[in-house]
């Protein structure tokens, strides 16, 4: 048992730094397409967690896709990842990657592990101490992965959720993405949106660097979200489709899933 179960998927930069000396706690740093060097700072203590290369399938013809369950299990290991350890994720943006660090532990079974609300940025704000990366080598944790394929789906996967009316799509893109006002940021990729779908942009949910409280972020959704007993959250990469999970996570919504392609797979293939 963890010592200090987690009440909630999100956990504020006071906690952080509060509980930062924990023996179960490990801290992770998501940021996406970050390279490390002595050069590049971090909350004390965090450990790299390297979405592209590491916890992303790169052998895929999309970007940040799934990694296998032997894969993920492999390389939380090799960060020192225990059956026990409570594990707190951010990124640089303030919520960004994160969320999809936190999806994917989600998704191979790991429940105690919780997002850095406002992230670097908010702990920068706060005053609280940074330091520089330096080189380690952690001792090999002991999680074993147990992979909870309803939380993720594939091309196949949302086109039935397409058509069924009981579910709803909910697309974290930008307005001007969603409409087709502007070209997609991926070179080549079409504009377009999965049928039956509606719009959400991830960064309607925020205040600065941190997530709106609970009830604001209860009624932006309950906004769009009617009768839907599945929601299926879709973006450009699979990247902010899980900050949506993450808030109706957060609002004790049910029966969440992320689309792991998201437009880039959907706009490739149709």
């Amino acid at each position: 048992m963890n010592s200090i179960p987690f009440q909630t998927p999100l956990v504020s930069v006071l906690w952080l730094n509060e509980n930062i000396d924990l023996p179960e706690l490990i801290v992770l740093d998501a940021t996406i397409n970050k390279s490390i060097d002595t050069s590049s700072v971090r909350i004390p203590h965090a450990r790299f967690f390297d979405i592209k290369q590491k916890f992303s399938d790169v052998s895929a013809p999309f970007p940040s896709t799934l990694p296998s369950k032997e894969q993920f299990e492999q390389e939380a290991q090799s960060l020192g990842i225990n059956k026990n350890s409570i594990v707190v994720v951010y990124d640089d943006k303030g919520i960004y990657s994160s969320a999809r660090a936190w999806w994917l532990f989600k998704t191979f079974g790991f429940k105690t592990v919780a997002v850095l609300d406002g992230g670097l940025p908010e702990w920068k704000v706060q005053g609280y101490k940074i330091e520089s990366y330096s080189t380690a080598i952690f001792e090999k944790g002991n999680f074993k992965a147990d992979f909870k394929s309803h939380l993720m789906i594939d091309f196949n996967g949302v086109g039935e959720f397409s058509e069924n009316s009981d579910a709803l799509i909910i697309d974290a893109r930008s307005s001007e993405r969603f409409q087709c006002k502007v070209d997609e940021p991926r070179e080549g990729l079409r504009r377009g949106t999965i049928p039956n779908s509606v719009n959400l942009p991830y960064t309607d949910l925020f205040d600065g660097y941190t997530l709106k409280p609970v009830n604001e972020l209860k009624i932006i959704l309950d906004h769009i979200i009617k009768k839907q007993t599945t929601l299926v959250f879709s973006c450009g990469s699979g990247i902010t489709a899980c900050i949506l999970a993450l808030a109706a996570t957060l609002c004790d919504y049910k029966n969440l899933v992320v689309y792991d392609g998201s437009w880039t797979e959907y706009g490739t293939l149709t």
